[in-house]
């Protein structure tokens, strides 16, 4: 696998973006975000916070080529808001991504294009107002190995570039290595080759 063909866009940190028409005010809320949980966590905490608006639409993806995504229009006509919403995250081409619209309904109805507009405009100012980030795709592996086979594993580390964390060198020496996407079938084939070795992807 090329290097590039696992990487993606994403958001650094939350943006916010704003559309108003005709008293209706549309607020934009983007959110870097990696799990489903997350975006229920963070759509909840909106509702809560934003308690007194008439609509919560939003639209997330999540994963290399946007694997997993979802919209809803939470009450707006269908089609009027999430996938505008969808579709500019779409357009943008980023992923790990959830743009929450809050509607305060001004009195006087829009009309489905009016909507279409007003939410697709929000999330177009949010997404333009934040940070831009480049990810790779992967996954943790915990590793264990006998103390004999560490030059073996460093090896390995340094030669892929694996980031490490939670290491530890007593008696048994194990780490947790992240190994991406493009480098994961070169990974399990080289640690064939090291005896003892027990890894388990977290």
């Amino acid at each position: 696998m090329d290097l590039l063909s696992d990487t993606y866009f994403s958001i650094g940190a939350p943006s916010e973006g704003i559309y108003k028409e005709l008293g209706s005010r549309f607020i934009a809320l983007a959110y870097p975000v990696e799990t489903e949980a997350e975006v229920k966590d963070l759509v909840s905490g909106l509702r809560k916070q934003y308690h007194d608006a008439r609509h919560h639409c939003y639209a997330y993806r999540l994963g290399l080529g946007g694997t997993v995504s979802r919209a809803s229009d939470d009450g707006e006509p269908s089609g009027s808001a999430g996938r505008p919403i969808l579709g500019q995250l779409l357009s943008e081409d980023l992923s790990d991504v959830l743009v929450v619209v809050v509607r305060y309904f001004g009195g006087i109805k829009l009309g489905v294009p009016g909507l279409i507009r007003a939410y697709k405009t929000s999330t177009s100012d949010a997404l333009a107002a934040a940070q831009r980030i480049s990810k790779t795709a992967g996954a943790w592996y915990r590793i264990e190995f006998p103390y004999e086979a560490m030059q073996e594993v460093m090896s390995l580390v340094k030669d892929l570039g694996l980031p490490q964390r939670a290491q530890d060198f007593s008696t048994v020496c194990s780490m947790e290595v992240r190994v991406r996407l493009s480098l994961d079938a070169d990974f399990l084939e080289r640690i064939k080759n090291i005896p003892n070795f027990i890894f388990t992807k977290l």
